[in-house]
């Protein structure tokens, strides 16, 4: 079963990825020149160094906006070079050796907390210094090694870079792209509010994206940010509008109403397929944006709940009729004249204050309470180990045992264990490869050279999909690589099978001795979660509570800040509890009571986003005391399931009676009015789906009200 779902996750990952080739190929190329010069000017152990340094910046190339790719690959070519002459000027101490490797261990561990783009390029580091210490060399030759590794990463760098003066902005309209074809399924399909909100993984791809484009002025850099900022609007108002139709046919006998919105719902997706389709050609036109015409005559009284659902709709009509024109507009060759004063800019944060952001979250994780610490100590004690026992005994090609504990180590128990099996089979596999092609071919220097090509291809075209393909195509490039540089290919090949086993059973004994289980961290991602939201909530209803207020651009800001944390927050509790569904020793009850907390959570931020749809679509009003107390009392509550989370006892009365102020709320006001018609009905389900997340969070933390 396990091997099916590996061949199944490969095939998704091809569709989803199908610039993998286009990388992988380029990734063989920056390979293969280093290769080919080290043999044409008798320097084949110059050649395999400057391939290592472009072989291990390859792991950070992507297909993302080029200026995030340029800077991770420098900054990794770096740290690859300097990881080569430390590890080489080092290598004869032993001691210091090992306590360096301990101690880039640790970082590489912690880093993981960072984000994974960080953490790869720490494990990456990471290896390189293992692997180079054991080869110590005199200063000049370190130096020149370090210099070597640095010239093939830059290599690497720059053929991942090539395209980016002719197609500047190819990686940003592919991922604004992704998101409008996301956004048109959604026009279709309405999702259900147990649901997370729609298009959520493509807005975060898109935003982090566009955070690249930092000060670029260009016309197709605010094309981007502008259709950016109008599919965040679009995908708003879907979200009402779904909901406006299903209240319409559920609770006011609006049939009728709920059939047009159902026809312009699906105009919309047409609509959003085209812009998504001109996007991905590279500016095609998308065609006429359609018009979705007259909503049919009401009929119920004109102070009814229906004719205040029809208004809202109408409003929500004609802002999305407007969106949609827009984004056609841009998608296609039109100037953009004046796009300035409409999009919304969306610059990354100055680099002081990203390196401040990334310092104080690895110190907020300098506590054996935070996983990545954890996570820190154990991989720098398992390479500490693997190294000394590899030192001591003087094993050939020792190295790599702490190379394989690098590699296996994750955070979490299921990747460890998962890493662990495919790194053992996919080692011997690729072995045994490598011993079928020395004994066929007995192959001359250029002919290992091209072998040494058609590895990184297949590692960095199939391997993303499955770990197991890329170490069985990383270990006959290994061998390769050392046959190539002078080494018997049959002492690398028993040397690496030995070592791997050596490495393989340290990592998984020391996970299994100290393990750290997905179920301890759960908690504090779902407190995460409720700050998050709790932001969001806080902002929004000021500016119900501040007429006028929604129309600043601080206020635009700082909704776009906290909204993309909510999103964060969200994606990272939905892939902790898909960990914790896998673990062994789980029980069933809590990956129900998680999915059921998930479901609720859904509900409370479709309802949310809701009220946010109609804060920019309906005319402000008077604000209410009564409203005021409301969210005075949802914020409390998120804060107390917060901190309930995190240890904090539960007292009587921490809970206010959500109910009870929903009810003083609805008997405020005219309930006609449209903006109280929207807050009456999305604070109602606010308070539906709020108090069932109290009754099963308070389940989860185990404790319970006296």
């Amino acid at each position: 079963m396990a091997a099916r779902s590996s061949f199944w996750d490969m095939l998704i990952h091809f569709d989803r990825a199908r610039l993998s080739p286009v990388m992988a190929t380029r990734n063989a190329i920056g390979l293969a020149i280093p290769l080919v010069a080290g043999t044409l000017l008798r320097n084949p152990a110059g050649g395999v160094l400057a391939a290592t340094g472009a072989l291990n910046v390859a792991v950070s190339d992507g297909t993302d906006p080029y200026r995030q790719r340029a800077r991770r690959m420098f900054v990794a070519a770096c740290l690859v070079a300097i990881a080569v002459f430390a590890g080489r000027q080092l290598g004869n101490n032993h001691g210091l050796a090992i306590l360096l490797e301990a101690l880039c261990a640790f970082a590489a561990g912690l880093l993981v907390a960072a984000g994974q783009t960080v953490g790869d390029i720490g494990a990456v580091t990471l290896v390189t210094l293992i692997v180079f210490s054991a080869t110590p060399a005199p200063f000049g030759k370190a130096l020149s090694a370090g210099l070597l590794a640095l010239a093939g990463g830059v290599l690497q760098t720059g053929l991942s870079l090539a395209m980016w003066p002719i197609r500047r902005y190819g990686p940003e309209r592919r991922v604004i792209a992704a998101l409008y074809s996301e956004l048109a399924r959604s026009a279709a399909e309405s999702s259900p509010a147990t649901a997370a909100p729609p298009a959520t993984e493509p807005v975060v791809a898109a935003r982090n994206a566009l955070a690249g484009l930092a000060g670029d002025r260009s016309i197709d850099a605010e094309r981007c940010r502008a259709l950016f900022s109008q599919a965040e609007r679009i995908r708003l108002a879907l979200l009402a509008l779904h909901r406006l139709r299903t209240r319409m046919a559920r609770d006011a006998g609006g049939e009728t109403e709920s059939a047009f919105l159902g026809g312009c719902l699906q105009l919309a997706s047409q609509t959003l397929k085209a812009i998504a389709a001109s996007l991905q050609d590279g500016g095609a036109p998308a065609g006429p944006c359609p018009a979705f015409g007259e909503m049919p005559a009401a009929s119920g009284p004109p102070d009814s709940v229906l004719e205040a659902m029809r208004n809202d709709s109408r409003r929500q009509l004609d802002a999305l009729e407007g969106q949609l024109r827009s984004a056609v507009e841009m998608a296609g060759h039109s100037t953009m004249a004046g796009l300035e004063d409409l999009a919304r800019q969306d610059a990354a944060t100055p680099w002081r204050l990203r390196v401040a952001g990334t310092l104080a979250v690895l110190q907020a994780n300098l506590s054996l309470a935070s996983a990545a610490f954890r996570h820190g100590i154990r991989l720098a004690a398992c390479v500490a180990v693997a190294d000394l026992l590899a030192r001591s005994f003087g094993w050939s090609r020792g190295y790599w045992a702490a190379m394989t504990v690098a590699l296996v180590l994750k955070p979490d128990f299921t990747a460890t264990y998962t890493r662990g099996m495919l790194r053992l089979a996919g080692t011997f596999a690729g072995l045994g490869l490598a011993t079928a092609l020395v004994h066929l071919l007995t192959p001359s220097h250029s002919m290992q050279a091209a072998l040494i090509t058609l590895f990184v291809f297949l590692m960095r075209w199939a391997g993303p999909a499955n770990y197991g393909v890329l170490v069985t195509a990383l270990t006959g490039l290994v061998v390769f690589l050392f046959a190539l540089s002078g080494l018997p290919a049959g002492e690398v090949i028993a040397a690496r099978a030995v070592n791997t086993v050596a490495g393989g059973v340290i990592s998984l004994t020391a996970y299994r001795l100290w393990p750290t289980w997905e179920r301890t961290r759960i908690s504090e991602s779902l407190a995460v979660l409720y700050d998050a939201y709790r932001e969001y909530l806080q902002t929004l209803c000021d500016g119900f509570l501040h007429p006028g207020m929604e129309q600043g651009p601080q206020f635009g800001e700082r909704l776009s800040r906290v909204r993309q944390a909510g999103r964060v927050a969200r994606t990272n509790l939905e892939a902790s509890a898909a960990r914790l569904s896998v673990e062994p020793a789980t029980r069933p009850e809590q990956v129900t009571a998680v999915e059921i907390i998930l479901a609720d959570s859904h509900r409370f931020i479709h309802a949310v986003m809701s009220l946010e749809a109609g804060l920019f679509s309906s005319p402000p009003v008077q604000p209410r005391d009564e409203f005021r107390n409301f969210v005075h009392a949802v914020d409390a509550t998120l804060y107390f399931l917060s901190a309930y989370l995190r240890g904090s006892s539960a007292e009587p009365g921490d809970l206010s009676d959500l109910r009870a102020l929903h009810g003083r709320l609805v008997h405020s006001g005219d309930p006609h009015t449209e903006r109280y018609a929207l807050v009456n009905v999305e604070t109602d389900r606010i308070t539906n789906s709020l108090n069932s997340l109290a009754v099963e969070t308070l389940h989860w933390a185990g404790r319970a009200l006296s």
